[in-house]
Order: C-alpha cells, then sequence, then structure tokens
C-alpha cells in the first residue's frame, strides 16, 4: 500500500444540540481496505455521510487526493471518484438489472441528448460500448442470468451483488460500502469477502468499510477504525483491535 487516498481530520457533526461525532481521524491507503466498527449509534453511518457528501459537517476537513470534499454534494463527490452503497439498498426496484447498470453510466456515455433524439452513429456506438460494460459485469457479479428482471424481484444477495457493480461501473478509486453484509446468509458473506478482495486487487481501488459482521471486517481490513459514542477509541490492524481492552469493554461493557 502508498500514499494515503482519502484524509479525514477534526471531523465533527452536529445536529441542533445533539454531538454526533467529534474529532474523528483517519486516512484511507490506496489499494487499502479500511473498516470503521462500533456499536449501534457510535456515529459510524454519520461519518459515512459526511465523507460522502450526504452531510456538510459541522467542522473538521475531508480530502481526497489532495482535495477538499468536505462540503461538496455527493454528486461532485462521485466525480471524483468515491462512490458508496447504503445499508438499505437504493436501487432502481422497477428498471431491470442491465437498466440499472446503464442508468449508472449516464455520465460516461459521451453522446448528449440531440445525439439520442436523433439516434445518430455516435449515440449508438456509446450506447453499444455502456451495454459491453453492463454485460461484463453482469458477467463477473453472477448475474448474467437475470439481466432482463426487474431489480425489486432479485434475491438480497443478487440485489447486493448489483449494487456493488453499479458503483464499479463508474470507474470508482475509492468504494465505500455501507453494511453490505446486512440480510446475507453465511455462504454469500464469504462469497462478499472474496468480492471485496478481488476487486481491490483487480481494480487498484481502496474500500473504506462499515460493517457489523466481526468475521467480515477481520478478515477482509487492513485496518480498522473503532467508535463509540460519536468518538474515536482506536486505530489498529485486525488482530490489535480484536485485542484491545478498550474495544472488548465497547462491545461487551463491564462488571
Amino acid at each position: 500500500m502508498s500514499a494515503e487516498m482519502l484524509k479525514v481530520s477534526g471531523l465533527q457533526m452536529r445536529f441542533g444540540g445533539l454531538l454526533a461525532v467529534d474529532g474523528i481521524e483517519f486516512d484511507v491507503r490506496r489499494d487499502e481496505v479500511f473498516a470503521i466498527i462500533g456499536p449501534n449509534g457510535a456515529g459510524k453511518t454519520t461519518v459515512f455521510n459526511c465523507v460522502g457528501g450526504f452531510y456538510k459537517p459541522t467542522a473538521g476537513e475531508v480530502m481526497l487526493d489532495g482535495h477538499s470534499i468536505a462540503r461538496q454534494p455527493s454528486h461532485v463527490v462521485a466525480r471524483h471518484g468515491l462512490v458508496r452503497t447504503f445499508q438499505n439498498i437504493r436501487l432502481f426496484r422497477q428498471l431491470t438489472v442491465v437498466e440499472n447498470l446503464m442508468v449508472a453510466q449516464h455520465r460516461q456515455v459521451k453522446a448528449g441528448l440531440l445525439h439520442g433524439l436523433l439516434a445518430t452513429p455516435a449515440y449508438r456506438r456509446a450506447e453499444r460500448e455502456a451495454l459491453g460494460r453492463a454485460a461484463e459485469w453482469l458477467e463477473r457479479m453472477g448475474l448474467t442470468g437475470v439481466a432482463n428482471r426487474e431489480a425489486g424481484t432479485l434475491s438480497y444477495g443478487h440485489q447486493r451483488r448489483l449494487e456493488i457493480a453499479r458503483c464499479m461501473i463508474t470507474k470508482p478509486r475509492l468504494l465505500m460500502l455501507d453494511e453490505p453484509a446486512a440480510g446475507l446468509n453465511p455462504q454469500e458473506k464469504v462469497e462478499l469477502q472474496q468480492l471485496i478482495d478481488s476487486l481491490r486487487r483487480e481494480f487498484n481501488i481502496s474500500v473504506l468499510l462499515i460493517e457489523h459482521d466481526m468475521s467480515l471486517v477481520m478478515g477482509v481490513s487492513d485496518r480498522i477504525l473503532v467508535m463509540e459514542h460519536g468518538k474515536p477509541i482506536m486505530i489498529g490492524k485486525p488482530d490489535e483491535v480484536r485485542n484491545d481492552p478498550r474495544v472488548i469493554k465497547a462491545y461487551l461493557g463491564e462488571d
């Protein structure tokens, strides 16, 4: 792993009189899987929303490759190569699987509206290329057989894979995964870990992960930030986190 890609410093988020997140600092390095864990209510999703442009932090800075994205809206953040999934899957449920992947590529299709209305050669070429990319990701994710089904009819595991494919087809540099193992069975969780590993290796992307499943977190992460009550407890490698008394106290309490 090389230099940092994402740097978060002094992050604070208030909602009225509630201080939801305070003093969060971490960096995500290139080609790294970095996880954020903590008990329910620790502030993990709030941090994600600040990083991804869904919230404007009250204080602090978020830098991506040296450029501030802390107060830019989510669609601008996505243009910088930072994309995310959600704990509650947000697919276009009435569109087919392949249509979801086509919609995700709207910025990559260079032909404009006029080209589309006139069905010019440039538009048809761009559409063929987009369909080709969609087909590649359908095959990679094992979704070719359900390509023409409405996304809302898929199993939960297939919906998760489609959501990740929809992110990856935009060619991100940093992929943010919010509770990707939620609702998956044990075999699907094993396959998810293998998928995250393969995406990181083959596409040289960094992954920022929120997850409650400790088996997945410990198996896939290079480093882990532990949070409690909106504040950081520690950052360390999986073995360090697993055996730290502060982490054990946060999760299990003490007499």
